[in-house]
């Protein structure tokens, strides 16, 4: 019996969809590993297809079954379609050598002509390293990245910290000026505010190509092309190295659960069939994302894909990644419209086995190449296993998205006045966790900043924003709003999961939404940016809630407060919305009343010790009353249990740590 059902005992009525599961799996991997070798073996698709320079010359090689001839074209022929043909070589695989070191040369722009249904059409390569627009036809091709060119990595000795501490980022968005912004402004501009904010992880959206910037990247043309938008692949290559220096792991935003219909900019009908990397008919097509569908049953798709996720790793040093999409490629139906209320929707018709196969897979591969890796799932179902080893019956992610928990808030915040705020099904929705499972808890991400929805500042504070953040400006509004959004983070890092997630510029509070330049906006960047100077300025309040949120991080990483997967809750009062947990020597109470004050309220704690006041949304630097002093409590004992006696103000929260142990536990 796999581990999974002994964690999850419900779970025994499907013991034989998990053992299918599991069958599939050993049977795909046992075809595609015939000889006995691993997926790190396996996954190397990146290193023969493509263009290389080799020895004396070049050499360019496809996949593309159905085809009747290739070509390739470009710079160095003066983009004559024909003269060079690829010679078929068998399984589907077609191969062109030029002579010569200058044959091709690092730049050099190329197409690849496919004759296939009786017409030729112009493709970018499947493996194309970078992927350019041209200023004036607008259309997309490919730029030789010459692999004899090594860049120098000095990254070698490079140890990740403990605890994860992500910070959600878009390279393009994360200046000011109303631009593109760069790898090499990320580097030199946002890494340091990264490093300076506490997170020891930055999470990269939109890296690999997409031919529309407004897509936040999700719809991806080019699987092995570092974003043009944004630099050359050397610049990212240098983003990387610069953050391995200053500590900082960083996971790529991979989306393997979709590609563009585009047939010129991307990977569609590259060999004249929708059949070579998609299914065929309606199941290829996602009906809400207008994308195709990729069939993870066939072979040659897997070594695409895993040779993806291993060309990422080790040609830029990737640290992992955040799979998007899982919930669209474990179901069929994409999920669409279904609540997964019942253990039956996990395993059910509905549910894609070789999609899951494909996705242990993946992980199994990630840690091979790198053990110090990891995976996230952005699974909105909750699927049994999905974080669990697969020789558990898992699926092998590290982390799952803590989904429900910005759905909570935006409910909370949207539907209810203050003063009926329900503590105790907050409190259920932060343990909500799969057990064994480790999550990420977040208040928000990219998704709810984009245009159409509100950032939770925006939803506390909403217009009062635009004229009452000087801090020598008086306004309840805000006052409730600064209160409001450092409880909820902290509630969120300290009871929600084993790791915590922040958007860039969500940690200072950062005004209005993303909007991405388009016809609607008249392709404007003024929604499209981060304004920094509203931190920089310590005039304004956001300064309050980004040192705030400096000084959560820090007191986390220090405590090690992942190191506890389950906080212990302490006590909980509905009627006076007051809370108090523990969790790896810290005691965190809060009170979300709006009005009602608490004065000597008995909270248990675990051991004999005396309990300092080490955190306070409250204090003064950080837009607070100072109503709570720095103050150590000494603990009471009544039948043998211990407690302390707290002061808890209204709309506030305080973490205490715990001194030394004098004797027993409870």
């Amino acid at each position: 019996m796999y581990r999974i059902l002994q964690l999850n005992p419900q779970l025994m009525p499907f013991e034989g969809d998990i053992d299918l599961r599991m069958a599939c799996y050993h049977g795909t991997k046992g075809r595609l590993l015939s000889d006995g070798g691993t997926l790190n073996d396996f996954a190397n698709g990146a290193d023969f297809f493509g263009i290389h320079h080799v020895d004396g010359g070049w050499i360019y090689r496809e996949w593309a079954p159905s085809a009747y001839q290739l070509y390739l074209t470009g710079d160095f022929n003066g983009w004559n379609q024909t003269q060079y043909p690829l010679k078929r070589v068998g399984n589907g695989n077609w191969e062109l050598y030029l002579e010569g070191d200058d044959a091709l040369w690092d730049g050099c722009k190329v197409k690849t002509i496919v004759d296939a249904n009786l017409q030729r059409t112009e493709h970018i390569p499947l493996y194309a390293r970078r992927v350019v627009q041209d200023s004036q036809t607008y259309q997309w091709c490919a730029e030789v990245v010459d692999d004899k060119k090594v860049f120098q990595w000095t990254d070698q000795d490079f140890k990740p910290g403990k605890g994860l501490y992500i910070y959600e980022a878009h390279v393009g968005m994360a200046q000011e000026e109303g631009k593109v912004g760069t790898y090499r402004d990320f580097a030199k501009y946002t890494l340091p505010r990264i490093k300076k904010a506490g997170y020891n992880t930055v999470q990269l959206m939109a890296i690999m190509e997409h031919p529309y910037y407004g897509s936040f990247g999700y719809q991806v043309s080019n699987f092995f092309a570092a974003s043009s938008w944004f630099g050359k692949p050397e610049d990212l290559k240098y983003l990387v190295n610069t953050a391995h220096k200053m500590g900082i792991r960083v996971l790529l935003d991979v989306v393997h659960s979709h590609a563009v219909k585009n047939t010129a900019e991307g990977i569609n009908m590259f060999d004249g069939t929708t059949w070579q990397f998609f299914h065929d008919g309606a199941k290829g097509d996602h009906p809400a994302w207008d994308t195709k569908c990729f069939n993870y049953g066939k072979d040659e798709v897997i070594h695409f894909l895993l040779s993806n996720l291993k060309f990422w790793m080790t040609e830029y040093h990737f640290d992992g990644f955040r799979f998007d999409g899982v919930t669209s490629m474990l179901y069929h139906d994409h999920g669409l419209g279904s609540d997964f209320d019942d253990n039956h929707k996990y395993f059910s018709m509905n549910t894609h086995v070789e999609a899951i196969t494909y996705l242990q897979l993946a992980t199994e591969l990630i840690h091979q190449v790198n053990p110090d890796s990891i995976c996230i799932a952005e699974d909105m179902s909750g699927m049994p296993g999905m974080c669990l080893p697969i020789q558990d019956g898992g699926i092998g992610f590290d982390y799952r998205l803590g989904m429900g928990l910005p759905d909570m808030w935006i409910r909370t915040v949207k539907e209810r006045k203050d003063e009926f705020w329900d503590i105790q099904q907050m409190w259920g929705n932060m343990c909500l966790r799969r057990p064994g499972e480790d999550t990420v808890a977040y208040v928000e991400s990219h998704d709810q900043a984009l245009v159409g929805d509100k950032t939770m500042i925006f939803r506390l504070a909403d217009a009062a924003m635009y004229t009452d953040m000087r801090k020598d400006c008086h306004n309840m509004v805000i006052d409730r709003a600064i209160a409001l959004h450092k409880m909820i983070r902290l509630f969120t890092l300290a009871g929600g999961g084993e790791a915590y997630l922040n958007f860039m510029g969500n940690e200072f509070g950062h005004p209005e939404w993303i909007d991405f330049p388009r016809e609607g906006n008249g392709w404007s960047f003024h929604y499209c940016r981060r304004q920094w100077h509203l931190l920089d300025d310590p005039e304004l309040k956001y300064q309050w809630l980004g040192d705030f949120d400096r000084d959560m991080i820090a007191l986390a990483k220090r405590k090690d407060l992942f190191a506890q997967r389950m906080a212990d809750l302490e006590y909980i009062s509905g009627e006076f919305q007051t809370i108090a947990f523990y969790r790896k020597g810290l005691i965190f109470a809060f009170n979300f009343s709006p009005s009602r004050s608490q004065t000597s309220v008995l909270i248990p704690v675990p051991n004999n010790a005396d309990y300092t006041v080490e955190f306070s949304t409250d204090d003064w630097k950080y837009g607070g009353n100072g109503l709570v002093y720095h103050m150590t409590y000494p603990v009471k004992e009544f039948d043998g249990r211990y407690f302390i006696e707290l002061y808890l103000p209204a709309r506030t929260a305080i973490v205490l740590k715990e001194g030394r142990i004098r004797k027993g536990k409870k």
